[in-house]
């Protein structure tokens, strides 16, 4: 487990896909990924079996927080696409509990995401993409660290419409300033 002031991530379980199904079944909370349709059960459980084939650091974790003295998860987080020679990721993040929203649980998470990477897995660099209308998370990612990279011009299609994709990174050096 990794441990927040208010969150803890711990590794994905097999009992979390229905929930996590439910979540990416939500046009509301898929509207920021990059999964663009729903996902039945045979798809979910088919995804976590091969995510167990990849390396452990490459799982992603559940986010979870204490209700009524018990854990629960409210989203997911990870690290992914690593490059072990230039020592950087790709973080992935989402929050499904939408009355959870706009409360700090996604910064928090970031914040324990990006110093595993650092500081467990001696990542120099994590990267992220992020729509230009997802301005909640980036907002997030800002806070946490993260600067503006580069814009891929009309990268996503959603809802009839084109996207830009925002590249934004963090640096071991920026972090370990920042603190």
């Amino acid at each position: 487990m990794i441990y927040g002031e208010r969150i803890r991530l711990r590794a994905s379980e097999r009992s979390d896909l229905q929930q996590f199904a439910a979540w990416l079944n939500d046009p509301e909370v898929r509207q920021g990924l990059a999964h663009y349709r729903p996902f039945s059960m045979v798809e979910e459980e088919r995804w976590f079996e091969k995510m167990l084939e990849r390396p452990a650091d490459e799982h992603p974790m559940a986010i979870e927080v204490q209700d009524e003295g018990n854990w629960r998860a409210i989203g997911d987080c990870g690290l992914m696409l690593f490059d072990w020679r230039i020592r950087m990721a790709e973080a992935g993040i989402f929050i499904g509990e939408k009355r959870l929203w706009d409360q700090g649980y996604g910064s928090e998470a970031m914040v324990l995401l990006v110093r595993h990477g650092f500081e467990t897995l001696n990542l120099n660099r994590i990267s992220l993409r992020v729509y230009e209308t997802n301005l909640r998370a980036i907002r997030s990612y800002e806070k946490v660290g993260f600067i503006h990279e580069g814009r891929l011009r009309q990268a996503e299609y959603q809802e009839g419409r084109y996207l830009d994709v925002l590249l934004m990174s963090v640096l071991r050096s920026d972090w370990q300033g920042s603190k």
